[in-house]
């Protein structure tokens, strides 16, 4: 996915107060570095706008252009990124230690959904009365539940005890991988 640093605020004609900047022509062509009130002449001659470009560069580059017609490339480009961006959720799977083999594949099978949408997973495993006698089983289950979904999934948050809950958090492995 390309990433793109869109500027906030961009400088056009008189808002540029630098003495000297490096400008660019129309055809992108380098015309050197100029006096800013020279470039603003030359920009105006061909009915263009002088904007700043690069304004943290030695000197700063300026390019003349249509600055409406740069500043809705921009924003085009903005939406375009902003479509494409994937917002992560958190999802919650619930189980009880006592479980079935067929609802814990249901339950599996969920978060591999989830997984494949790209959101984290948290499964929860609820103690209740004196199943918390039963710890170690639990461990063994949610370890069972990892090792089903280790192809598409890697622990985030390793298994962790909060009150009568036992749980984990499970993100999508990344692409690099």
């Amino acid at each position: 996915m390309e990433v793109c640093i869109i500027q906030k605020r961009i400088r056009v004609n008189e808002q540029i107060r630098i003495p000297e900047v490096r400008v660019i022509g129309a055809n992108s062509e380098q015309l050197g570095v100029l006096p800013v009130f020279r470039a603003i002449q030359m920009a105006e001659e061909v009915g263009l706008d002088l904007v700043e470009v690069a304004p943290t560069a030695k000197p700063p580059v300026c390019r003349i252009m249509d600055y409406s017609k740069y500043k809705y490339e921009q924003e085009k480009k903005e939406r375009k990124a902003r479509k494409n961006a994937h917002i992560s959720h958190l999802k919650q799977v619930r189980i009880k230690p006592h479980i079935d083999e067929h609802d814990l594949e249901t339950k599996i099978n969920q978060s591999r959904a989830f997984l494949e949408k790209k959101d984290k997973v948290r499964v929860n495993l609820f103690f209740s009365g004196r199943e918390m006698a039963f710890r170690d089983q639990a461990k063994k289950l949610l370890d069972k539940f990892v090792s089903e979904l280790s192809d598409i999934a890697q622990i985030e948050k390793d298994v962790m005890m909060e009150g009568r809950i036992m749980f984990l958090v499970l993100a999508p492995k990344s692409e690099k991988m």
